[in-house]
């Protein structure tokens, strides 16, 4: 018992002693702490005495010292005239454009667009939606440049379609429909030739197409080989060489040349010879003209068994090329028989055997006119 008494106390004993000279330790080690940290605090005031003395006029950064990283500084303001509103990418020339869209031959397809058509389910959608269902049309695509006469028709566009090119036009505001043969109508007709004209300067040749035109078939097989100038027509009257067959500027086909340029600049120079008449009318005014003849300009004139419209619908379905909504004034009859044609071309492709007599729904709303 005793032996045992005794043991404990010796071990109690050194646990005892162990205990305090722990805490002498920790009180120590704070206590070298406080002095380290106080010297540190008085090091640093020091330092900042020193800098306030050296640089009395320079406000200190305290963030320089901080252990927090700053955010970061903002980018530079970019220049905004150089980008478009809608995307990132750099606003392109329309010559860069030209270039990205044209062919191996440096042919481009080129439609014009205002707001009034470029609205959700109007002309232009249709536009885009006949290449998309048309027979060889989906790989045009890619060649297809809309100059946008306003900035809504710009945006829009650019949500659908990789080519956009907004022209300015201050003068004159073309964002809402443009009635047939009224001053703004005119105005936008002849700003469309005038920027042909710039096209074929820049060595393009280019097909022209209205955007109330639906491509069903890729018509570039049935382009003349020869002919500077070639036109769809109103009417057609069986010889393409024919230059009174009633013509129609809205699909035209023209090659790059000396030629087709003499000619546009002359066309676009005599509207102020007839100032009440849009291109189509004064056209049919100067092709006999002598100095139409000097040029050499070569024409030929399209069958509208081919590019077909509502004056004088394609005569068979199996061959139709383009379907253009001509002799048709307003907006929701073309757009009421546009719909049709396309409905008419759908049910033609469900077809296991080709048709042999054409009827189309079409002219509905537009036979009205």
């Amino acid at each position: 018992m005793s032996s045992s008494s005794s043991s404990s106390s010796s071990t109690s004993c050194s646990s005892s002693s162990r205990s305090k000279s722990m805490d002498s330790g920790y009180v120590i080690g704070q206590k070298d702490v406080t002095r380290i940290l106080i010297l540190f605090l008085g090091l640093t005031a020091s330092c900042l005495v020193l800098y306030k003395a050296a640089y009395p006029l320079q406000r200190l950064d305290l963030h320089k010292f901080s252990l927090i990283a700053s955010p970061s500084p903002p980018l530079p303001n970019l220049n905004a005239s150089e980008f478009s509103p809608e995307t990132t990418k750099p606003k392109l020339s329309f010559r860069e454009i030209l270039e990205n869209a044209s062919t191996k031959n440096r042919t481009v397809i080129i439609t014009t667009l205002n707001q009034a058509w470029a609205e959700p389910n109007s002309l232009f959608d249709l536009f885009l939606k006949s290449f998309l269902i048309g027979q060889g049309t989906q790989q045009l695509l890619k060649h297809v440049v809309v100059v946008c006469l306003d900035p809504k028709a710009f945006q829009r566009c650019s949500e659908l379609h990789t080519n956009c090119y907004h022209i300015e036009t201050s003068e004159t505001d073309f964002s809402s429909e443009k009635v047939y043969n009224t001053p703004d109508y005119l105005k936008m007709m002849w700003r469309r030739i005038e920027l042909l004209t710039e096209v074929l300067e820049m060595g393009f040749n280019f097909i022209f197409t209205d955007a109330d035109i639906m491509w069903l078939r890729d018509p570039f097989p049935r382009l003349y080989p020869d002919g500077d100038f070639q036109m769809a027509c109103d009417r057609f009257f069986g010889d393409p060489f024919d230059s009174n067959n009633w013509v129609n500027g809205g699909f035209t086909y023209v090659r790059s040349n000396n030629r087709s340029i003499e000619f546009y600049k002359f066309w676009h120079k005599s509207r102020l010879d007839y100032p009440e008449l849009h291109d189509q009318d004064v056209f049919n005014r100067i092709k006999h003209m002598p100095f139409v003849s000097e040029i050499g300009i070569q024409m030929r004139f399209f069958d509208t068994v081919y590019f077909g419209g509502f004056c004088q619908t394609s005569r068979d379905i199996n061959l139709v090329c383009t379907m253009h909504a001509n002799c048709c004034i307003g907006l929701e009859k073309k757009l009421h028989d546009l719909n049709l044609v396309l409905d008419d071309w759908r049910k033609y492709l469900s077809l296991s055997e080709p048709v042999q007599n054409t009827t189309w729904s079409v002219p509905m709303k537009c036979l009205e006119d």
